[in-house]
């Protein structure tokens, strides 16, 4: 459940608003001693003390997100009986309480409340803290029956109309729990140095064991082994990824914004089904759409800006606004190319409503940088002269027809429309400094976004565009089952010389970014991992690319920030 509360100085009790607590407060139910144990995959991956504890436990670690100038929105789940499974609809009416200090011993609290956890909400709890400092650290942590969650640390946002000198922002994607570890997540809470990270979408996958994306090798299993389709199933696999070491380390270092794409609801998801949903036979779409979004917002510290979607606005003082796009809940179906209709002007991506407000946004923003969070490449993408060996793989990591077509639907090139219209609104309205972050590909890229990929560079780019690779997710190598580089060695001269918008792309590895901002230049550097299924995976720096505040391109330069 979620609850609301200002930051009083004096540290006083709190109160949460009269939509998230029944008028009269409930009487805390007292965990009852048990003796049953967490079953099936999920227990595996808890720790062992927990499936003797007879108190409340916080086995799901806590969590931040959206920071505001005056506040921030914490996260956690409480285990009130072992038997209280996520999604198993058992378990008592839990009070969990939160403390927020300025310190990391707690010596200097400045706000306090509670919330009853409850089997509706999944025994999650949200609380909207507000009142606080900006452009200030924060420390939080939970409490239940007795027992307090781990210690986190949160940071908000500048105020709104601060001078700011630099941000730093970790930006991941794709994070396949069977695929191998989220050794990208540990490697970012271990630098200390993020104002927030950025998860740009498929923060969970679907698929039952086996069935995605492991080169033929699960390294651990999801949970539940079945393909999610009800909200009991979708509660489960969201706790079976914060079991995960890496991803709590890095809820407990700072703040998360986060959109979903299509995994978190089932592949190539649209507004009226997904390529990996049977109608009858998996439900209706409505019931699984609504079970997952629903599964989402419990458990993931996300605020949604209006019910059932992730489009929203953070602002982070005069140096950058962010506009994080939801682009699955309005989209139109995705089209075979075959068919000509990506030009169609009746097909969406975003929505009427969505395009408008970013489009509004855009041009309002007085901002130095205008950050798009975009689940999808916005980028033109044509395949060109690839030899066979490789089309057939990168077509089915991109969910095109696997004879060759030139483009991917389900990203913007398959709504050209949409598209257009955006970057001829920023080009009419002198737009500039806009940089589109981006997920979902499984590559690395570093593009201009031109307003005729035909004549480009003779023609204008509107935008630059940063995508990252995924944390685990398969890549080109990945599918073709070759020693990484292999097939990046090969494809990327061959897609930029097809594509000479893209400054660059890696097709084979694994890691996350870093995006740097100062009023000169927006910089990603490029970070890859030594490995995806060894839990103690290294990390390298790659690559960096930056945009030079008012070029609107990106250009190469040789050191991380």
């Amino acid at each position: 459940m979620t609850s609301r509360h200002r930051a009083s100085e004096s540290a006083t009790p709190a109160t949460a608003d009269a939509d998230s607590l029944s008028p009269r407060r409930r009487t805390v139910v007292k965990a009852a001693a048990a003796t049953a144990v967490l079953a099936g995959p999920l227990a595996a991956a808890v720790p062992a003390r927990a499936a003797a504890a007879q108190a409340p436990a916080f086995l799901h670690g806590v969590a931040s997100g959206d920071p505001l100038p005056d506040g921030v929105l914490l996260w956690t789940r409480v285990t009130p009986v072992p038997e209280a499974t996520a999604g198993s609809g058992l378990g008592p009416d839990t009070e969990v309480s939160w403390t927020v200090a300025r310190d990391k011993a707690f010596t200097d609290v400045v706000a306090r409340g509670s919330a009853v956890a409850t089997a509706a909400s999944d025994h999650t709890v949200k609380a909207d803290i507000r009142g606080l400092r900006p452009a200030t650290d924060y420390w939080f942590r939970f409490s239940a029956g007795g027992t307090d969650s781990p210690v986190a640390r949160t940071r908000t946002a500048p105020a709104a109309d601060a001078a700011v000198t630099g941000l730093r922002f970790g930006v991941v994607s794709c994070a396949n729990w069977e695929a191998g570890h989220f050794s990208a997540y540990r490697h970012l809470a271990a630098r200390g140095d993020l104002d927030a990270w950025l998860h740009l979408g498929d923060y969970v996958y679907e698929y039952g064991t086996g069935e995605y994306g492991t080169r033929g090798q699960v390294v651990r299993p999801h949970a539940p082994a079945h393909e999610i389709v009800t909200l009991a199933d979708y509660r489960l696999r969201h706790a079976t990824y914060k079991t995960d070491p890496d991803l709590q380390a890095l809820h407990h270092r700072a703040p998360v914004v986060a959109i979903w794409d299509d995994h978190e609801i089932a592949n190539d998801a649209w507004s009226g089904g997904a390529e990996n949903h049977t109608e009858g036979a998996e439900g209706t779409w409505a019931a699984r759409q609504a079970a997952a979004k629903q599964a989402y917002f419990e458990w993931m510290p996300v605020r949604p800006a209006l019910e059932g979607t992730t489009y929203r606005r953070l602002r982070f003082g005069r140096l950058a606004d962010l506009s994080l796009l939801d682009l699955r809940s309005f989209r139109s179906q995705q089209v075979s190319l075959g068919d000509g209709e990506v030009d169609d002007p009746d097909r969406t991506l975003t929505g009427r409503a969505q395009l408008d407000w970013l489009k509004a946004g855009l041009t309002a923003s007085d901002t130095t940088w205008r950050l798009v969070g975009t689940s999808v490449m916005i980028s033109p993408f044509a395949l060109g002269s690839l030899p066979a060996s490789l089309l057939k793989p990168l077509a089915k990591l991109l969910g095109l027809p696997q004879e060759g077509l030139a483009l991917n639907t389900d990203q913007w090139d398959g709504y050209t429309d949409d598209r257009r219209e955006l970057l001829a609104h920023l080009r009419a309205n002198a737009i500039r400094n806009t940089v589109f972050l981006t997920g979902d590909i499984h590559m690395a890229w570093a593009n201009d976004v031109p307003v005729n990929a035909g004549t480009y560079p003779l023609s204008a780019s509107a935008a630059t565009e940063f995508v990252v690779t995924s944390v685990t997710s398969d890549n080109l190598d990945d599918i073709v089952k070759v020693s990484e580089g292999t097939v990046s060695a090969l494809a990327s001269p061959l897609i930029r010389a097809a594509n000479r918008h893209v400054h660059w792309v890696d097709t084979d590895r694994h890691g996350y970014g870093v995006l740097d901002i100062t009023a000169e230049r927006a910089q990603m550097d490029y970070y890859v991992l030594s490995s995806r299924t060894d839990a103690n995976a290294t990390s390298a720096w790659a690559r960096s690319y930056r945009t030079l505040s008012g070029t609107q391109k990106a250009e190469r330069t040789y050191d991380p920030v």
